[in-house]
């Protein structure tokens, strides 16, 4: 009457039952990070905004690189736009988003930078056309950066100060070229 002390009485081994509760305590704290994540809420004016590297298309590269960093940008003001080619409020502000861009693009104390949300490229670079957009544009990997800001939808547009600082947001579509430059100004201006 000897038993094998590696198993329980319905036969499934000590290591299994271990491994199936590691995993299960595994799952709930990735569970529970999420929800804390989320209970942050989005990203702040005064935030200092985290270093990221996306990957841009074909064409719209910076500085003939393919990907842009936002560290590779201190010193510069950086406008952050999150769009995509199916939102029409994207539409409505592309536009003023591209003459905002070449009003400054030349004088190189401000990036801009857009960021394809949960998009396919044929219909991004269609919509990049269409709209004659020149500044850096690339799409948002996994939705990893727009999840870095927490963003609620597209458009979302931060603007972020020379030092990594993020001091304005704007959610939903610009009305004028005037509004963003008014935005930008001020950031240059700032001490």
């Amino acid at each position: 009457m000897t038993e094998n002390i590696q198993e329980t009485k319905h036969g499934v081994p000590v290591w299994t039952q271990v491994l199936v509760w590691g995993l299960l305590l595994g799952l709930l704290g990735l569970v529970a990070a999420g929800m804390i994540r989320t209970k942050e809420g989005p990203i702040r004016p005064g935030d200092e905004v985290r270093n990221f590297t996306m990957p841009l298309f074909s064409g719209y590269t910076f500085d003939g690189q393919p990907e842009i960093s936002l560290a590779d940008q201190r010193g510069k003001v950086v406008v952050l736009n999150f769009w995509a080619s199916w939102c029409k409020p994207c539409e409505q502000e592309a536009a003023d988003l591209e003459a905002a861009w070449r009003y400054y693009k030349d004088g190189g104390k401000v990036i801009f930078i857009g960021a394809d949300y949960v998009d396919t490229e044929p219909e991004a670079r269609a919509y990049l056309k269409k709209f004659d957009i020149t500044y850096p544009n690339g799409p948002d990997m996994g939705t990893r950066i727009s999840q870095m800001f927490r963003i609620a939808g597209v458009p979302e547009t931060y603007f972020i100060d020379q030092e990594g600082v993020l001091r304005h947001v704007q959610v939903g579509p610009f009305t004028s070229t005037e509004q963003i430059i008014q935005q930008v100004d001020t950031l240059l201006q700032a001490p």
